[in-house]
């Protein structure tokens, strides 16, 4: 299954860290990953919150990954607004497992600076 994951400067640092191979785990306070299920909704959080927010240095990219289809299965998806922002939501204590499931590398497909797409290199 082809996901997106919205992030700011300092996750997307620590997935390069990472050999472009694995999320970062989460923070304490942050109980659930969820990575979205489609582009449109992913770029509109990168775009309208990430990179107006201070601290993510006003810049939001979007990731691009595939997970094994069967594994995802098993876990939840929730519609969180409109009918097309929709995210599966894995807790955090099974993002490790997550990780080792995903299918060749995680690719940055949109960077956002301010508000307005500009070229992802």
């Amino acid at each position: 299954m082809k996901l997106w994951r919205p992030v700011g400067r300092n996750e997307l640092k620590l997935i390069e860290q990472s050999g472009w191979r694995a999320f970062p785990p989460r923070l304490p306070e942050q109980p659930i990953f969820y990575p979205v299920l489609n582009f449109p909704y992913a770029e509109q959080i990168a775009r309208d919150w990430n990179s107006k927010a201070e601290n993510h240095a006003y810049v939001g990219f979007v990731t691009e990954f595939d997970v094994d289809d069967d594994y995802v299965a098993k876990f939840q998806t929730e519609v969180v607004g409109g009918s097309s922002h929709k995210e599966l939501w894995v807790p955090a204590e099974e993002l490790e497992d997550f990780n080792g499931h995903i299918r060749g590398k995680i690719e940055v497909v949109a960077k956002y600076e301010r508000g307005e797409r500009v070229d992802a290199q």
